[in-house]
């Protein structure tokens, strides 16, 4: 009888240990399935508009705002850095990565990065810091010597007619040469983007001209070399871009795109007849179809140049013709703040409403 019993018990023990197992895995694919979920519902919370989109070596998608500060996607969910977590400003121009993997922010009032745990800031003495530009001194910015190296990470400086280099050791506070102040009540020689070019050229777009280095000596290009009339055609320089053939173009907030190929300078936009007849050359908002307020500029893969207009939407130019994408086309914006090509040749587009795109050869994608 005590035999029966424990052969009883026995299979008792083996047949519980045995659903045991098999319902485990159905526990872990439940919680799987629930986590996958999340993350693909998991949206960006930005609305302010998107001003910069970066890729970085580990894949990780970055996004920089208007006002909301970064945040970082890494396929599945976001996470969010804002001044709160230490970063200078909210205000995001341009996102980079140097060659230790270190994330680089230039803000609207100064210069941050990550390192993968915590934000520091590059651009303002803080004896608690000793990574900051000049330690140990006052909150006053001291020129150094110009110069340039190709791994070379270059920032705007806010509302100073300056640049700051960062070497890969410290970071350099750089003022750009002197100009004749056209209006003291402007910051017309605040640095709006920088872009690299070929024969180790270095382009500096600002409000009224646009300043080359090559390492030894300055381009410059403004109204006067140019031979505008500010009070009729006035400069006011948003985007610089230098492209793969090295012609560099020029997007202006209300007289469209200048292009320079070699030493000739033209109207782009003028040439095509995207400005409107009625166009006062200023601020005031332009009608469909035009390319007068152009705030992005890049160059994709096959060699078509992009514009992203305030206005206007989006543009593409292949050589020879244009095609232009607005809200009729399913984007829920006309004003294109960013364009960023991924490593796998992926478009992407972010918008003022904090909305991000990506093209597939012939359609929009709404993405976040």
């Amino acid at each position: 009888m005590n035999r029966k019993i424990k052969l009883i018990y026995l299979i008792l023990i083996l047949t519980l240990n045995f659903s045991c197992v098999e319902k485990n895995p159905t526990e872990k694919e439940t919680i799987k399935s629930e986590l996958a979920a999340t993350s693909e519902t998991d949206t960006l919370k930005f609305t302010s508009g998107i001003r910069a989109i970066f890729q970085d070596s580990k894949g990780n998608y970055w996004f920089g705002s208007l006002q909301e500060g970064v945040a970082v996607y890494n396929g599945k969910s976001f996470k969010y850095f804002t001044s709160n977590e230490g970063l200078f400003d909210n205000q995001i121009h341009s996102i980079q990565e140097d060659k230790e993997g270190v994330i680089w922010f230039d803000t609207q009032t100064g210069v941050s990065s990550y390192d993968g745990t915590r934000i520091n800031n590059r651009t303002k003495a803080n004896n608690e810091n000793p990574q900051n530009f000049f330690p140990n001194q006052s909150n006053d910015d001291k020129t150094s010597k110009w110069m340039k190296s190709d791994n070379d990470l270059w920032f705007e400086a806010g509302n100073k007619a300056a640049v700051y280099r960062y070497d890969g050791q410290r970071l350099h506070f750089l003022e750009l040469p002197p100009q004749k102040v056209l209006n003291p009540y402007d910051n017309l020689f605040a640095v709006t983007d920088i872009s690299k070019g070929k024969n180790n050229m270095i382009w500096f777009a600002t409000y009224a001209g646009v300043f080359g280095y090559n390492g030894i000596d300055f381009t410059i290009i403004n109204d006067e070399t140019l031979g505008f009339d500010r009070k009729i055609e006035p400069l006011h320089i948003r985007n610089i871009y230098e492209d793969s053939k090295g012609r560099l173009w020029l997007g202006n907030n209300g007289i469209g795109v200048l292009l320079k190929e070699g030493d000739s300078i033209i109207n782009f936009s003028k040439k095509h007849r995207l400005i409107d007849p009625n166009s006062k050359r200023n601020g005031e908002k332009s009608p469909q179809g035009t390319l007068e307020h152009v705030f992005i500029i890049a160059e994709d893969n096959k060699g078509n140049i992009w514009f992203g207009d305030r206005d206007a939407g989006i543009w593409k130019f292949d050589g020879k013709q244009f095609e232009n994408y607005t809200k009729k086309d399913g984007l829920t914006n006309d004003f294109v703040l960013s364009i960023y090509e991924d490593r796998n040749s992926e478009l992407w587009f972010g918008m003022a409403d904090g909305n991000i795109y990506k093209f597939n050869g012939k359609t929009f994608e709404k993405q976040f």
